[in-house]
């Protein structure tokens, strides 16, 4: 039996506990039906890390293996596989429902890998899928926002957290449809990252919105991306929202939110979770694909730039530890990636 190099858990432990993340040996897969089997060769953390890991009283006899950023070389593909061939570069997110990328070798269905961006290394190739997909699925999927800026001239985005991973490829997204984008930021870094990206300009997510918004020009916004604790923006949200306005989270809620305080703009509330079409199998998973491979061109055009702020390296459970710390003081600006084993 082939074994490789994998960081992960048998119980699920504050980050600050050693065990939290361990080094450990597990056993090689090999790929078949549509499944590429993918050497890692650098790997990016977001929250979905951490809420996995988040303390529980479960145990797991075999071990989890976290981590749904990746970038990679195709080692091995599956009897199926029509989009790829061995010696490939590639990005992805993959599939909470499956094992994830924090391995020397990993297996992902190739509908919703793409082609590396051929100008990025692969660390900074890794920082972008999960919050590239995320940004775009909610942008032009969920909101239906046109891509062509000609149709979005004097269109608002507001995006509450714009600094994070999702919102610093978010900004750029929308820039390139061409809306005005205005960003929520409220440390000088956060706000001077989100206008490195292009934010046309930031308010402060601790005060009041539309104040903030009309001193800036703007009575109301037409589209709102919520990145940041979707409770407490709710209020801010629908009193900034335009009539016929649409609103998108990938914040999961503690409690209810009052949906008739959209009813009379006959405003739209919708969620995004870059998951939900390989959870589901959904018949267009194939989108992802094509999302990464457009967005690679995008990158390679230099039109989308990486979102990479800090590495570490070797991955290994140290540095893993090291990257879910950064990203859970909830100030973290950008990506973090581990790179090569």
């Amino acid at each position: 039996m082939a074994t490789m190099k994998a960081v992960g858990l048998h119980r699920y432990l504050p980050i600050d506990n050693p065990e939290s993340l361990l080094d450990l040996q597990i056993e090689k897969p090999s790929a078949s039906g549509r499944d590429l089997l993918v050497r890692v060769k650098a790997v990016a953390v977001n929250p979905v890390d951490y809420k996995v890991r988040s303390p529980k009283e479960k145990v797991e006899e075999n071990p989890k293996i976290l981590g749904w950023d990746v970038a990679g070389i195709v080692e091995e593909v599956g009897p199926d596989c029509k989009l790829f061939k061995p010696g490939d570069e590639v990005y992805y997110a993959g599939d909470i429902t499956r094992q994830g990328g924090n391995s020397e070798f990993h297996l992902v269905d190739e509908r919703i890998v793409g082609e590396k961006p051929k100008s990025l290394s692969f660390a900074q190739a890794a920082a972008l899928p999960l919050t590239t997909i995320t940004a775009y699925e909610a942008l032009f999927d969920r909101m239906n926002i046109r891509r062509k800026p000609s149709e979005n001239q004097n269109k608002t985005l507001l995006i509450i957290g714009a600094a994070g991973g999702v919102g610093s490829i978010a900004i750029q997204l929308a820039k390139w449809a061409g809306l005005t984008v205005i960003g929520t930021a409220s440390r000088p870094e956060s706000i001077d990252w989100s206008k490195k990206q292009g934010a046309d300009h930031t308010i402060n997510h601790f005060k009041e919105f539309v104040p903030q918004l009309k001193q800036l020009g703007f009575e109301t916004v037409h589209y709102i991306l919520c990145l940041n604790t979707t409770d407490k923006h709710w209020i801010n949200m629908t009193n900034a929202i335009a009539p016929q306005g649409k609103i998108c989270s990938i914040v999961e809620t503690k409690g209810p939110l009052d949906l008739t305080l959209l009813k009379n703009k006959s405003a739209t509330f919708v969620w995004e979770l870059m998951f939900t079409r390989s959870m589901f199998q959904t018949e267009d998973m194939i989108e992802q694909h094509k999302l990464l491979n457009e967005v690679a061109d995008l990158v390679d055009s230099k039109i989308i730039k990486t979102t990479l702020t800090e590495q570490f390296s070797p991955i290994n459970a140290e540095n893993l530890r090291k990257a879910h710390t950064i990203l859970e003081t909830g100030k973290s600006i950008g990506k973090t990636v581990v790179e090569n084993f």
